[in-house]
């Protein structure tokens, strides 16, 4: 299993990685490529992940709380049961993520990308 050292050390080569459970508190994965990785019940609490690629990642029943995603791509990663409490959110593309039975209290995210969600979802939004 790999250890936040490593994963911090490669964090420009974690595509498709495993990284199911691993304790990634605090980690700086600014930029991180983690496009297909297995984060599954990972400890993400307070991470840098700003800018990363998470484009289709496994993130089911994660730990994000307080997480800073300010610009990620979460393109179609699986986000169900998901603890994103006061995580970041701002610029981040959401498009096609699953955020089933996501705790998204008190995340920061800004009104557009609400309604881009919404309208995912095929929600009428009216001006």
């Amino acid at each position: 299993m790999m250890t936040k050292e490593e994963a911090e050390k490669n964090k420009t080569n974690l595509e498709g990685a495993n990284l199911k459970g691993v304790n990634l508190e605090e980690a700086d994965l600014t930029g991180a490529n983690l496009v297909g990785a297995d984060l599954t019940g990972a400890n993400l609490e307070e991470a840098d992940l700003r800018g990363a690629n998470l484009v289709g990642a496994d993130l089911w029943g994660a730990n994000l709380v307080g997480a800073d995603l300010t610009g990620a791509n979460l393109v179609g990663a699986d986000l169900k049961g998901a603890n994103l409490w006061g995580a970041n959110l701002v610029g981040a593309d959401l498009k096609g993520a699953n955020l089933v039975e996501a705790d998204l209290r008190a995340v920061k995210i800004s009104k557009q990308q609400i309604e881009d969600l919404l309208k995912s979802i095929g929600v009428i939004i009216k001006d």
